[in-house]
């Protein structure tokens, strides 16, 4: 199956992807919010498939400024569900993709897989980001 994407499809992907990333950091996840961000943003690049090349393309278009933790969520928890929703539409197995790319980046971001021990404010926000993910 083809993928039709328009440029605001492309910027609602990667608005959603780094915008989880960067709640995570936001909200004060493992450390310093450079390294959540770093980690994150590594684990992004990583991607392949559909999500990995829009992931790779130039980041422009996104909005991931913000004055709280809740603006910044006002607009990337919309932007997650939008994205499945999206690519549910024209790939389901794409859309596994994108969720699976996500949640290793939350999961990367907040270095849980080095059996750290779990934040509840990060732990909070990865599931309000999975949540936001399921909604679609």
């Amino acid at each position: 199956m083809s993928i039709t994407l328009t440029d605001q499809d492309k910027i609602t992907l990667r608005t959603a992807a780094y915008g989880a990333v960067s709640l995570l950091a936001a909200a004060g996840a493992a450390g310093s919010p450079h390294k959540v961000a770093t980690e994150g943003s590594i684990a992004l690049a990583s991607a392949t498939g559909l999500v990995g090349h829009v992931l790779a393309e130039k980041k422009t278009g996104m909005n991931l400024n913000g004055k709280s933790v809740a603006e910044l969520a006002d607009r990337v928890l919309p932007a997650l569900t939008a994205a499945m929703s999206l690519l549910n539409r024209q790939d389901p197995a794409e859309a596994d993709n994108f969720r699976s790319t996500v949640l290793v980046a939350i999961e990367a971001a907040a270095r849980t897989h080095q059996g750290q021990p779990s934040d509840p404010t990060v732990a909070d926000m990865a599931r309000k980001i999975t949540a936001a993910l399921d909604a679609a």
